[in-house]
This record gives structure tokens, sequence and C-alpha cells, in this order.
């Protein structure tokens, strides 16, 4: 294990960097353009090619495309892997650029569907939403493709440059609104283009890796190649098994345009804050695991399969806990340190925590369906994943109904913390469901030592939650402190955290190897 959690490592370390260059780049976003009616157009307008980046090529291309490229690798020779990563390309690009000659035509149909509130409110900004969309849906051609790419580094454990590539797109996105933003009669423009330049950056950025070891590719296109029906086959049920969780965010986002404008917005910015240690551990075990995953199905090896499956939940579950924990406890300070400048005011900091909290509950469920999904993909096995997708779904659209319709009717503020809230209880029942059915098709069972190991992180959480309470300033001082002040003391309950949990571990007789799942 100590080979996957140095590749993790690396893998978090450069997320690390592009997850705080991102909350940079919405710092200086929320800074140089208000919450209004334009920023909403824009954040549409940017989640519908990020969603189908998330769904297609983050998500189902790259889950169904490593297994089979692992086992060309494992079992055929070199020509039968470039000939399979030729053809490959070739689909793949003919099929990436119909969709994106159809999305540029159909934008305006899309933010209708995808926001059809706008229509109704007076403040909101469709025809603006519609324009940018035709600039940023190109990102999802070049964006694909650098997955592509992403996926044959990582099956030849090339981790660092994939990890560090969506670093670029804040860094332009960045540019974009500080240099190129007064430019244009509506500066939010200027994002829109920030973007398409950024799914550019980001495919040429990796060619060079992929160059050295010999496979770019040669973008072949043959009707039937057996590698490639393999892998549209097991993509199919895998676009909704692999993003329920963006599919609910989309629903989310469907919902917010009914409500307050900003609601959006809102979201947005809370919906970062969780995708930074989802990223950070969630994603990068999961990127870390299928490749091994699928190389030790490969190689019939069940005992191992099941020890690295372990070693992945224990990593997951011994961060995901205090990362709960603190972002429910922090939501407000974070918020208030990190965004309260310029156009953020301290409505928006209050109305974003709201919806951070909620989310923020959900995120051990984000994490370990991003663990234990690879379970199923890595066996090429996709349709189990989306079966229990599909019942997560619906249930995240009841929830909706249950949750915010009587919050909205009520006229109470804050209903968009009820869709966050209606997305985390539905995670927690796809992941409740995976790891369930793993157990019943006897793919996976827990070692021993689990039972102490949660009672050790339980106890730990109790603790770090209880010194966090006791060390927080009284309500109005978030609001009310100057920069340097909320940044020290935000920064003092952040080791608090982490230095009463993992010493509180120690105690209680976890050694470091264990909390490494070694």
């Amino acid at each position: 294990m100590s080979r996957l959690l140095r590749s993790g490592a690396v893998i978090s370390a450069m997320t690390m960097i592009s997850r705080v260059l991102g909350l940079l780049r919405d710092m200086i976003v929320a800074r140089y353009f208000p919450v209004d009616g334009a920023t909403d157009a824009f954040f549409v307008a940017f989640k519908i090619p990020n969603l189908l980046r998330r769904l297609f090529a983050e998500g189902a291309f790259s889950l169904a495309f490593v297994p089979v490229l692992s086992e060309y690798k494992e079992k055929r020779d070199r020509e039968s892997l470039r000939d399979l990563i030729d053809h490959v390309s070739g689909a793949l690009g003919a099929v990436l650029l119909v969709i994106t000659v159809l999305g540029i035509i159909a934008a305006p149909v899309l933010i209708w569907v995808f926001a059809p509130g706008f229509d109704s409110k007076p403040n909101a900004r469709p025809d603006l939403a519609a324009e940018m969309l035709r600039i940023t849906f190109p990102y999802i051609l070049f964006i694909s493709l650098t997955a592509f790419v992403s996926g044959i580094l990582n099956t030849f454990h090339k981790f660092a440059i994939p990890a560090f590539t969506p670093t670029l797109l804040n860094v332009v996105m960045i540019a974009a609104a500080i240099w190129g933003a007064p430019y244009f009669d509506e500066p939010v423009l200027a994002l829109a283009w920030g973007v398409f330049f950024a799914g550019i950056a980001q495919l040429v950025f990796q060619l060079p890796t992929l160059a050295r070891l010999g496979l770019v590719p040669r973008f072949r296109f043959k009707r039937v190649h057996e590698g490639v029906s393999r892998i549209l086959r097991l993509m199919i049920p895998a676009l909704f098994g692999s993003s329920v969780a963006q599919i609910n965010l989309l629903i989310n986002t469907v919902i917010a345009s009914f409500l307050a404008v900003g609601s959006i917005s809102w979201l947005y910015y809370s919906d970062r804050f969780v995708e930074l240690p989802l990223a950070i551990f969630g994603v990068a075990l999961g990127t870390v695991i299928l490749p091994k995953l699928s190389s030790d199905h490969a190689k019939a090896d069940a005992g191992e399969f099941r020890h690295t499956m372990d070693w992945a939940l224990r990593l997951a579950v011994l961060i995901s806990l205090p990362a709960t924990l603190g972002l429910m406890l922090l939501a407000e300070p974070i918020l208030a340190t990190v965004m309260m400048y310029g156009k953020f005011g301290w409505q928006d900091v209050e109305m974003s925590a709201l919806s951070l909290m909620t989310y923020a509950f959900g995120l051990t469920a984000f994490i370990l369906v991003k663990v234990l999904a690879p379970g199923f993909y890595s066996r090429q096995d996709t349709k189990t994943p989306v079966r229990i997708g599909i019942y997560s779904m619906f249930a995240n659209m009841g929830l909706n109904v249950l949750i915010v319709l009587p919050w909205h009717l009520s006229g109470t503020p804050g209903a968009h913390a009820g869709l966050a809230l209606a997305t985390a209880l539905a995670a927690y029942l796809n992941a409740g469901m995976l790891f369930m059915t793993l157990r019943q098709q006897q793919i996976f069972d827990p070692d021993r030592g689990w039972s102490g190991y949660l009672l050790r992180i339980a106890a730990a959480c109790l603790v770090m939650g209880g010194l966090l309470f006791a060390a927080m300033p009284a309500d109005g001082w978030w609001q009310n402190a100057v920069v340097w002040q909320r940044v020290t003391w935000l920064v003092g309950l952040i080791v608090l955290a982490l230095v009463s949990y993992f010493a509180t571990l120690r105690l209680l007789g976890m050694p470091l190897k264990q909390m490494l799942g070694r």
C-alpha cells in the first residue's frame, strides 16, 4: 500500500494547489462581480459544460476507459495497446465534435432546461447566460480529450501531471477576471472566455508527458473495434452511476432558479468549499485505486483486491468524518474570512453558510461513493452503480419536495440550504447501498478491527468538536472583525482542530501506520 499512499499523496498535493487557487479564483470573482443576475447567468453557463465534464469526461468515460486500458496493458502487447488508444481517440473526438456543435446551436434551449426559473425573475439574465454558454460549451471538447490523456497517464502511474492540470483553469480564469473584464461591455463575459482558453491550455499541458511515453494518439476511426465497443458498453450506464452527485447538483440548480435571486451563487460558493476536501481526498483515492483494482481483477487476485478496498475505506473514514464536522462548525468563519470582500456582503456569508453546513453534512458520503464505486467499475460492472444511482437520484428529488417546498412556502430565508441537505441525505443512501451490494456479491469483506477503529475516530471527533465550540468567538465577531483578525482566528481554529483530532487518536492507542491504513 505504500506505493498507493505515495501516489495518493502526490495527487492530494497537486489537487490542494488547484483547489487553493480555485478558492482564490472565487474570492476574486466575489470581489469584482456582485451576486446578481449576471453572475448567476455565468454560473449556469459554466455549470452546464462542467456538469458534462464530470458526467462524461471524468466520470463515465474515465471509469469505462481505465479498466479496459489496464487489461490491454496487463494482457496484450504494445501494438494492441497503441491501436486501442488510436481508435478510442478517433471515436471520442468525433462524438465530442458533434456534441459541441449541437450544444452551441441549442444554447438558449439548454439555459431554459437547466434554469427554467430565469424566465420569471425580473433581474435574471437568460439571454446573457445563453451567450456565455456558446463560449463555454467547447470546454467539454477540450476537457474530455484532457481526461482521455489523463486516463492513459494514470494507468502508467504518471499521476502528478494529470492532478496538476486543473490548476490551469483557475490561473486562466483569475487572469480573465482581473485583466480581461475591463475590455468587455459586459465584464462577466471575460470569465466565459477564460473557461474556453483554459480548456485548450489543460489539453496542451499534458501532451509532452504523453509523448515521452510514445502514446500520442493518431485519431483513427473504425466502425467496429473490440476495445472501443467494450468501453462504449461500459460507458453508457456509467453516465448515471458515476455522477449521481452531479445530477443532484443540477437538480438543485433548476430548483434554485425559482428561489430568491442569489440562490444559485450561494449554492455554488458553498459547494466549492465542500469540493475542496472531496477532491483532495475522495477523488485522489478514487483515482489511485481504480487502476490498482482493475489490475488486481485482471490478475484474478481477490485477496489483494479486498485489501486495497479496505485500505482506501479506512483512509476515507479517517479524513472525511473530522472534515465533515469541521466544515459544519466553521462554515460561517470560513466564508467570512475567505469570501467577504468587495461585493460579497454579510448576508451572502449567512446564506452561503446555511448551504455549506448542509452540504458538509454529506461530505463523508460523497467521499465514500468515490471509493466504493471503483469496486464495481474495476470489474467492468457499470450496471450495479447505475441501479443504485437511480434510486439515490429519485430519493433526492423526493427529499427536495419534502424539505425545500415547505421551507420556501413558509417565507423563511435560506430555502436553498434545503437543496443541499437533500443532496447530502441522498448521498448517504447511495454510499450505503454501494457498500451493502459489494458485501452481498462477496466482492468485499472488511478486514478485522473496524469497530475499534470507528470508536477511536468518533471519540477524536467529539474532542475536536468540543474544543472548536469552546474556542469560537461570540456572535457578531466575524462580521465586525478586520481581515487580519479573521484570518488569524480561523487559522488558529483549524490548527486546533487538526492537532486535537490526531493527538486524541494517538492517545487512544492508534499508531501512525494504522492511521495511514498500513
